[in-house]
């Protein structure tokens, strides 16, 4: 492994609303405000799946228990960030209640709940993760 890379986790979290599947997006408080589900870095002697529960709970206030984890939906997502190389590792995740209320940490300064279309429009700069966003949708409707 490249010593240089860092490596992070997270959960794409989708809720049923009626028919519709909404996917949650936070939005980032720094750099250009760009629009992420949660997810951050591992910690020395964490796991990825470890990271992402944390991050998850510390960055929308939602814990373990609040979501369904389809671990066989996993995708990684390889890409420099300011020359250096990042892997981000995600599972999906349903959250087994619609309206538990998300709470955000100081890291974001908003959240939306977003239909496939939209989120899409939101991650527009991010084609891989559009993709994976995509790869989840498709995995939902065939999976339900």
């Amino acid at each position: 492994m490249n010593p240089k890379q860092k490596v992070a986790a997270g959960f794409i979290i989708f809720r049923r609303i009626e028919k519709e599947i909404q996917y949650l997006l936070l939005q980032t408080s720094y750099g250009e405000h760009h629009w992420t589900p949660p997810k951050g870095h591992v910690d020395p002697g964490e796991s990825e799946l470890q990271t992402a529960l944390r991050e998850t709970e510390e960055e929308a206030g939602l814990k373990k228990g609040d979501f369904h984890m389809y671990e066989n939906f996993q995708r990684t997502l390889n890409y420099e960030v300011r020359g250096n190389p990042k892997r981000v590792v995600y599972w999906l995740s349903e959250l087994k209640n619609p309206n538990i209320p998300i709470r955000l940490s100081d890291e974001h300064i908003d959240y939306k709940w977003l239909n496939l279309p939209s989120a899409l429009k939101y991650v527009e700069k991010f084609k891989d993760f559009q993709q994976v966003l995509n790869e989840a949708d498709s995995y939902i409707k065939s999976n339900s």
